[in-house]
């Protein structure tokens, strides 16, 4: 008991010192930091437009990093395009990680397909099968995680750090892109003439599975147009949940 408390103490020093030197360095260096300190890092696109800036960087400087993306089965047309014309573009291997198709079926008897749209419970265990199992798997040889969260996403993710230790899979997780405000974001996807998904010129700011993903009225926040239909501002997958 005590050799794990101060095992995992160690870990999240290592995760406050690596978040105090991504902070003083550009994004290109960022990733050159996480690709040289933890060599088993692996980055999880869903092709938004923070993952392809990232994927942008990682391929223009010949950066170590695998990239891999949740092929869930319900991903939107338009999604499935983009993957296939970020590949093409950059020369890269984007490996896809699917579900387990026997939990998929015993979902479907249980809730129906779409039953995410009548509970909570069905909408997490839906995410669970399709998103959390298969990012597991993703993750079990690596060392380190990088994403593309940034702080001004939303009201539940504005503390994100450049690093942090995540015990429930036991490595380190990058976020490069924390400090990145929506501005300085679009600059770069124009100036570097990055593709994005078609969706987001139909006013979806934020693109998931598609039946749990819609456009965004004027006044509504960018992460309003996931699971809409739920009353909870602070909902998320799973995926980047604190534990």
């Amino acid at each position: 008991m005590f050799h794990s408390w101060v095992q995992s103490k160690m870990q999240h020093d290592i995760a406050r010192e690596n978040n105090r030197k991504l902070n003083s360095l550009n994004l290109i260096e960022r990733l050159n930091f996480i690709s040289k300190t933890t060599p088993h890092s692996v980055f999880t696109t869903s092709l938004g437009k923070e993952d392809q800036l990232i994927t942008h960087l990682i391929a223009e400087n010949k950066i170590d990093l695998r990239i891999i993306t949740l092929q869930t089965g319900r991903l939107h047309p338009k999604t499935l395009s983009l993957i296939d014309e970020t590949k093409h573009r950059y020369s890269v291997d984007i490996e896809e990680y699917h579900p387990d198709r026997r939990l998929v079926d015993e979902y479907k008897a249980q809730f129906g397909l779409n039953g995410f749209y009548e509970s909570i419970e069905a909408r997490h265990k839906c995410c669970e099968i399709r998103k959390l199992n298969p990012l597991a798997i993703a993750l079990s040889d690596a060392d380190g995680w990088v994403t593309g969260l940034r702080r001004s996403q939303s009201d539940n993710r504005d503390q994100v750090p450049f690093c942090e230790w995540s015990p429930q899979y036991e490595l380190f997780k990058f976020n490069p892109l924390a400090d990145l405000d929506a501005d300085a974001l679009e600059d770069l996807i124009i100036k570097n003439n990055i593709p994005i998904n078609a969706l987001h010129a139909r006013g979806y700011p934020s693109i998931g599975c598609e039946p749990c993903t819609r456009a965004i009225k004027p006044d509504e926040h960018s992460r309003a147009g996931r699971w809409w239909w739920e009353q909870n501002n602070a909902r998320e997958c799973g995926l980047h949940a604190s534990k």
